[in-house]
Protein backbone atom coordinates (compact mmCIF):
# COMPACT_ATOMS: atom_id res chain seq x y z
CA UNK A 1 0.00 0.00 0.00
CA UNK A 2 1.14 3.64 -0.40
CA UNK A 3 3.12 5.21 2.42
CA UNK A 4 1.20 7.22 4.98
CA UNK A 5 0.44 10.72 3.76
CA UNK A 6 2.53 13.32 5.55
CA UNK A 7 0.88 16.32 7.16
CA UNK A 8 2.44 19.69 6.15
CA UNK A 9 3.48 21.43 9.40
CA UNK A 10 2.95 24.89 7.88
CA UNK A 11 -0.78 24.31 8.19
CA UNK A 12 -0.40 24.72 11.96
CA UNK A 13 2.95 26.41 12.65
CA UNK A 14 4.89 29.28 11.18
CA UNK A 15 8.49 28.61 10.18
CA UNK A 16 10.17 29.97 13.33
CA UNK A 17 7.69 28.22 15.64
CA UNK A 18 8.16 24.91 13.84
CA UNK A 19 11.96 25.23 14.01
CA UNK A 20 11.75 25.79 17.76
CA UNK A 21 9.39 22.84 18.30
CA UNK A 22 11.49 20.36 16.33
CA UNK A 23 14.87 21.49 17.68
CA UNK A 24 16.21 18.97 20.19
CA UNK A 25 17.49 20.55 23.39
CA UNK A 26 21.18 19.89 24.22
CA UNK A 27 20.32 19.30 27.89
CA UNK A 28 16.71 18.25 28.26
CA UNK A 29 17.11 14.76 26.79
CA UNK A 30 20.11 14.17 29.06
CA UNK A 31 18.04 15.33 32.02
CA UNK A 32 15.18 12.97 31.16
CA UNK A 33 17.57 10.01 31.00
CA UNK A 34 19.09 11.09 34.31
CA UNK A 35 15.60 11.56 35.77
CA UNK A 36 14.63 7.99 34.88
CA UNK A 37 17.73 6.58 36.56
CA UNK A 38 17.59 8.90 39.59
CA UNK A 39 13.95 8.04 40.32
CA UNK A 40 14.76 4.36 39.87
CA UNK A 41 17.71 4.56 42.26
CA UNK A 42 15.69 6.41 44.88
CA UNK A 43 12.81 3.94 44.68
CA UNK A 44 15.12 0.93 44.94
CA UNK A 45 17.21 2.52 47.70
CA UNK A 46 14.21 3.42 49.84
CA UNK A 47 12.72 -0.03 49.33
CA UNK A 48 15.97 -1.76 50.31
CA UNK A 49 16.42 0.48 53.34
CA UNK A 50 12.85 -0.09 54.54
CA UNK A 51 13.01 -3.90 54.45
CA UNK A 52 9.22 -3.69 54.16
CA UNK A 53 7.50 -6.00 51.64
CA UNK A 54 4.79 -3.40 51.00
CA UNK A 55 7.44 -0.83 50.04
CA UNK A 56 9.08 -3.49 47.85
CA UNK A 57 5.77 -3.92 46.05
CA UNK A 58 5.44 -0.17 45.54
CA UNK A 59 8.99 -0.06 44.18
CA UNK A 60 8.22 -2.80 41.65
CA UNK A 61 5.07 -0.93 40.57
CA UNK A 62 6.86 2.35 39.93
CA UNK A 63 10.27 1.08 38.78
CA UNK A 64 8.43 -0.72 35.98
CA UNK A 65 7.20 2.69 34.88
CA UNK A 66 10.75 4.08 34.78
CA UNK A 67 11.91 1.05 32.80
CA UNK A 68 9.19 1.83 30.30
CA UNK A 69 10.43 5.42 30.41
CA UNK A 70 13.90 4.25 29.38
CA UNK A 71 12.33 2.40 26.44
CA UNK A 72 10.41 5.55 25.48
CA UNK A 73 13.56 7.67 25.61
CA UNK A 74 15.36 5.11 23.43
CA UNK A 75 12.46 5.51 20.99
CA UNK A 76 13.08 9.27 20.96
CA UNK A 77 16.74 8.60 20.25
CA UNK A 78 15.70 6.37 17.34
CA UNK A 79 14.08 9.48 15.84
CA UNK A 80 17.21 11.53 16.54
CA UNK A 81 15.21 13.68 18.96
CA UNK A 82 16.97 13.01 22.26
CA UNK A 83 20.02 15.20 21.59
CA UNK A 84 21.09 17.46 18.67
CA UNK A 85 24.52 15.80 18.51
CA UNK A 86 24.11 12.50 16.69
CA UNK A 87 26.87 10.69 18.59
CA UNK A 88 25.50 11.77 21.96
CA UNK A 89 21.96 10.96 20.82
CA UNK A 90 22.99 7.45 19.79
CA UNK A 91 25.03 6.88 22.96
CA UNK A 92 22.07 7.86 25.12
CA UNK A 93 19.76 5.64 23.10
CA UNK A 94 22.08 2.65 22.83
CA UNK A 95 23.78 2.48 26.21
CA UNK A 96 21.92 4.56 28.80
CA UNK A 97 18.37 3.62 27.78
CA UNK A 98 18.11 0.76 25.28
CA UNK A 99 20.74 -1.51 26.83
CA UNK A 100 18.92 -1.51 30.15
CA UNK A 101 15.97 -3.37 28.61
CA UNK A 102 17.89 -5.38 26.01
CA UNK A 103 17.09 -3.24 22.98
CA UNK A 104 19.29 -2.32 20.03
CA UNK A 105 18.91 1.30 18.95
CA UNK A 106 20.22 1.03 15.40
CA UNK A 107 18.26 -2.08 14.44
CA UNK A 108 15.15 -0.71 16.15
CA UNK A 109 15.41 2.53 14.19
CA UNK A 110 15.13 0.70 10.86
CA UNK A 111 12.26 -1.43 12.08
CA UNK A 112 10.40 1.46 13.70
CA UNK A 113 10.62 3.84 10.76
CA UNK A 114 8.90 1.15 8.69
CA UNK A 115 6.07 1.33 11.22
CA UNK A 116 5.79 5.08 10.68
CA UNK A 117 5.92 4.79 6.91
CA UNK A 118 3.09 2.24 6.72
CA UNK A 119 1.18 2.86 9.95
CA UNK A 120 -1.81 0.53 10.33
CA UNK A 121 -1.34 -0.91 6.84
CA UNK A 122 -0.38 -4.41 5.75
CA UNK A 123 3.33 -3.49 5.58
CA UNK A 124 3.34 -2.12 9.14
CA UNK A 125 5.55 -4.45 11.24
CA UNK A 126 3.51 -3.47 14.32
CA UNK A 127 0.13 -4.26 12.80
CA UNK A 128 0.03 -7.56 14.69
CA UNK A 129 -0.13 -5.60 17.94
CA UNK A 130 -3.41 -3.89 17.08
CA UNK A 131 -4.98 -6.39 14.67
CA UNK A 132 -6.38 -8.74 17.40
CA UNK A 133 -8.53 -5.98 18.87
CA UNK A 134 -11.26 -5.70 19.91
CA UNK A 135 -10.96 -8.82 21.98
CA UNK A 136 -12.75 -10.24 25.00
CA UNK A 137 -12.10 -9.14 28.55
CA UNK A 138 -11.15 -12.71 29.44
CA UNK A 139 -8.50 -12.77 26.70
CA UNK A 140 -6.96 -9.54 27.95
CA UNK A 141 -6.93 -10.78 31.55
CA UNK A 142 -5.08 -13.92 30.49
CA UNK A 143 -2.39 -11.71 28.95
CA UNK A 144 -2.25 -9.57 32.10
CA UNK A 145 -1.73 -12.69 34.21
CA UNK A 146 1.06 -13.86 31.91
CA UNK A 147 2.74 -10.45 32.21
CA UNK A 148 2.50 -10.17 35.99
CA UNK A 149 3.64 -13.74 36.61
CA UNK A 150 6.77 -13.30 34.50
CA UNK A 151 5.69 -15.67 31.72
CA UNK A 152 5.93 -13.00 29.02
CA UNK A 153 9.38 -11.96 30.24
CA UNK A 154 10.71 -15.53 30.24
CA UNK A 155 9.28 -16.21 26.78
CA UNK A 156 10.82 -13.09 25.32
CA UNK A 157 14.21 -13.57 26.97
CA UNK A 158 14.35 -17.22 25.94
CA UNK A 159 13.76 -16.19 22.33
CA UNK A 160 16.26 -13.33 22.56
CA UNK A 161 18.99 -15.43 24.14
CA UNK A 162 18.33 -18.20 21.62
CA UNK A 163 18.96 -15.83 18.72
CA UNK A 164 21.96 -14.37 20.54
CA UNK A 165 23.47 -17.86 20.82
CA UNK A 166 23.07 -18.37 17.06
CA UNK A 167 24.78 -15.04 16.43
CA UNK A 168 27.54 -15.76 18.94
CA UNK A 169 28.37 -19.11 17.35
CA UNK A 170 28.56 -17.42 13.96
CA UNK A 171 30.89 -14.74 15.37
CA UNK A 172 33.14 -17.36 16.95
CA UNK A 173 33.34 -19.18 13.61
CA UNK A 174 34.43 -15.92 12.01
CA UNK A 175 31.40 -15.73 9.73
CA UNK A 176 30.52 -12.38 8.22
CA UNK A 177 26.93 -11.26 7.86
CA UNK A 178 25.78 -9.89 4.54
CA UNK A 179 24.88 -6.35 5.49
CA UNK A 180 23.50 -5.65 2.04
CA UNK A 181 20.45 -7.71 2.92
CA UNK A 182 17.65 -6.58 5.16
CA UNK A 183 17.25 -7.66 8.74
CA UNK A 184 14.26 -7.68 10.97
CA UNK A 185 16.35 -7.93 14.12
CA UNK A 186 15.24 -4.48 15.13
CA UNK A 187 12.88 -5.68 17.78
CA UNK A 188 13.57 -4.09 21.11
CA UNK A 189 12.15 -6.59 23.55
CA UNK A 190 9.56 -4.08 24.61
CA UNK A 191 6.57 -5.42 22.72
CA UNK A 192 4.32 -8.43 23.00
CA UNK A 193 3.20 -10.91 20.37
CA UNK A 194 2.07 -14.51 20.31
CA UNK A 195 5.58 -15.85 19.80
CA UNK A 196 7.25 -13.51 22.27
CA UNK A 197 8.90 -11.43 19.57
CA UNK A 198 7.20 -8.82 17.46
CA UNK A 199 9.74 -8.91 14.64
CA UNK A 200 11.78 -12.13 14.57
CA UNK A 201 15.37 -12.27 13.49
CA UNK A 202 15.37 -13.34 9.86
CA UNK A 203 19.05 -13.53 8.93
CA UNK A 204 22.59 -13.84 10.23
CA UNK A 205 23.08 -10.09 10.52
CA UNK A 206 19.97 -10.00 12.68
CA UNK A 207 21.25 -12.79 14.94
CA UNK A 208 24.54 -10.95 15.41
CA UNK A 209 22.69 -7.72 16.21
CA UNK A 210 20.77 -9.58 18.91
CA UNK A 211 24.06 -11.00 20.24
CA UNK A 212 25.46 -7.52 20.63
CA UNK A 213 22.23 -6.28 22.22
CA UNK A 214 22.31 -9.14 24.74
CA UNK A 215 25.96 -8.34 25.50
CA UNK A 216 25.07 -4.73 26.30
CA UNK A 217 22.07 -5.88 28.35
CA UNK A 218 24.18 -8.27 30.44
CA UNK A 219 26.89 -5.64 30.95
CA UNK A 220 24.34 -3.12 32.25
CA UNK A 221 22.85 -5.75 34.55
CA UNK A 222 26.33 -6.56 35.87
CA UNK A 223 26.97 -2.88 36.61
CA UNK A 224 23.61 -2.55 38.36
CA UNK A 225 24.25 -5.70 40.38
CA UNK A 226 27.70 -4.47 41.42
CA UNK A 227 26.22 -1.14 42.54
CA UNK A 228 23.44 -2.94 44.38
CA UNK A 229 25.84 -5.24 46.26
CA UNK A 230 28.14 -2.34 47.13
CA UNK A 231 25.35 -0.20 48.59
CA UNK A 232 22.42 -2.30 49.86
CA UNK A 233 23.02 -5.96 49.03
CA UNK A 234 20.92 -8.03 46.66
CA UNK A 235 17.57 -6.35 47.32
CA UNK A 236 17.74 -3.37 44.90
CA UNK A 237 18.88 -5.50 41.96
CA UNK A 238 16.31 -8.21 42.64
CA UNK A 239 13.56 -5.58 42.77
CA UNK A 240 14.85 -4.13 39.46
CA UNK A 241 14.66 -7.56 37.83
CA UNK A 242 11.26 -8.23 39.42
CA UNK A 243 9.91 -5.02 37.92
CA UNK A 244 11.35 -5.83 34.50
CA UNK A 245 9.76 -9.29 34.60
CA UNK A 246 6.32 -8.13 35.73
CA UNK A 247 5.05 -4.54 35.77
CA UNK A 248 7.30 -3.44 32.90
CA UNK A 249 5.76 -6.12 30.70
CA UNK A 250 2.22 -5.10 31.66
CA UNK A 251 2.85 -1.40 31.11
CA UNK A 252 4.34 -2.14 27.69
CA UNK A 253 1.25 -4.08 26.75
CA UNK A 254 -1.15 -1.37 27.91
CA UNK A 255 0.87 1.30 26.10
CA UNK A 256 0.96 -0.74 22.90
CA UNK A 257 -2.80 -1.32 23.05
CA UNK A 258 -3.54 2.34 23.67
CA UNK A 259 -1.42 3.57 20.77
CA UNK A 260 -3.17 1.85 17.87
CA UNK A 261 -5.74 -0.77 18.90
CA UNK A 262 -9.21 -0.08 17.46
CA UNK A 263 -8.02 2.87 15.38
CA UNK A 264 -8.60 3.03 11.64
CA UNK A 265 -6.63 0.50 9.60
CA UNK A 266 -5.61 1.28 6.02
CA UNK A 267 -7.00 4.82 5.99
CA UNK A 268 -5.20 7.58 4.08
CA UNK A 269 -6.20 10.08 6.77
CA UNK A 270 -3.14 10.61 9.02
CA UNK A 271 -5.38 11.84 11.86
CA UNK A 272 -6.90 8.38 12.28
CA UNK A 273 -3.85 6.12 12.63
CA UNK A 274 -2.97 6.55 16.29
CA UNK A 275 -4.59 7.43 19.61
CA UNK A 276 -3.77 10.14 22.11
CA UNK A 277 -4.76 9.22 25.65
CA UNK A 278 -5.18 11.72 28.45
CA UNK A 279 -3.10 10.59 31.42
CA UNK A 280 -3.37 11.36 35.13
CA UNK A 281 -0.38 11.37 37.49
CA UNK A 282 -0.58 7.63 38.22
CA UNK A 283 -0.72 6.78 34.52
CA UNK A 284 2.21 9.08 33.82
CA UNK A 285 4.15 7.26 36.53
CA UNK A 286 3.40 3.83 35.09
CA UNK A 287 1.98 3.30 31.58
CA UNK A 288 2.57 6.78 30.10
CA UNK A 289 5.98 8.20 31.07
CA UNK A 290 7.62 11.06 29.23
CA UNK A 291 4.59 12.17 27.20
CA UNK A 292 4.22 8.89 25.32
CA UNK A 293 0.45 9.26 25.64
CA UNK A 294 0.55 11.94 22.89
CA UNK A 295 0.89 9.24 20.28
CA UNK A 296 -1.35 10.72 17.59
CA UNK A 297 0.74 13.89 17.65
CA UNK A 298 3.91 11.81 17.42
CA UNK A 299 2.67 10.07 14.29
CA UNK A 300 1.58 13.32 12.71
CA UNK A 301 4.97 14.97 13.37
CA UNK A 302 7.45 12.26 14.31
CA UNK A 303 10.47 14.58 14.48
CA UNK A 304 9.14 16.46 17.50
CA UNK A 305 10.94 15.64 20.78
CA UNK A 306 8.66 13.96 23.32
CA UNK A 307 8.72 16.91 25.74
CA UNK A 308 7.24 19.22 23.08
CA UNK A 309 4.33 16.99 22.08
CA UNK A 310 1.96 18.83 24.48
CA UNK A 311 2.65 22.00 22.45
CA UNK A 312 1.70 20.16 19.26
CA UNK A 313 -1.46 18.90 20.93
CA UNK A 314 -2.40 22.42 21.96
CA UNK A 315 -1.73 23.80 18.46
CA UNK A 316 -3.93 21.13 16.88
CA UNK A 317 -6.65 22.03 19.35
CA UNK A 318 -6.46 25.70 18.41
CA UNK A 319 -6.79 24.65 14.79
CA UNK A 320 -9.95 22.70 15.62
CA UNK A 321 -8.41 19.32 14.79
CA UNK A 322 -9.07 17.47 18.03
CA UNK A 323 -12.44 16.29 16.73
CA UNK A 324 -10.67 14.64 13.79
CA UNK A 325 -8.29 12.77 16.12
CA UNK A 326 -8.78 9.68 18.24
CA UNK A 327 -8.46 10.99 21.79
CA UNK A 328 -9.33 8.83 24.81
CA UNK A 329 -10.14 10.28 28.25
CA UNK A 330 -7.87 7.75 29.97
CA UNK A 331 -6.30 4.32 29.78
CA UNK A 332 -9.22 2.64 31.55
CA UNK A 333 -11.52 3.94 28.79
CA UNK A 334 -9.18 2.50 26.14
CA UNK A 335 -9.17 -0.91 27.80
CA UNK A 336 -12.97 -0.88 27.97
CA UNK A 337 -13.14 -0.06 24.27
CA UNK A 338 -10.70 -2.75 23.16
CA UNK A 339 -12.44 -5.43 25.23
CA UNK A 340 -15.88 -4.70 23.86
CA UNK A 341 -16.03 -8.00 21.97
CA UNK A 342 -18.50 -10.42 23.55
Amino acid sequence: MPAVRLLPPDRFFDRSEWAAITRASPWRGIWLVAHAWIVTAVLLGVAAWSQNPLVWLLAVIFVGGRQLGLAILMHDAAHGALHPNRKINNFLGQWLTGAATGSDLIAYRTYHLQHHKYTQQAEDPDLSLSKPFPTTRASLWRKVVRDLTGQTFVKQRRAQFGYAWIGLKAMLRGEAADRRGGTRAGTPFNKQSDDGMTSPTADLAGAMAVTRAVGRFLLVQAVLLAASLALYGWTPWLLWIAAMATTFQLYLRVRNIAEHACTTTGSDDPFTHARTTRANWLERATVAPYWVNYHAEHHLFMGVPCYRLPQVHAALGRAGKHDAMTIAPGYAAVLRQVTAKA
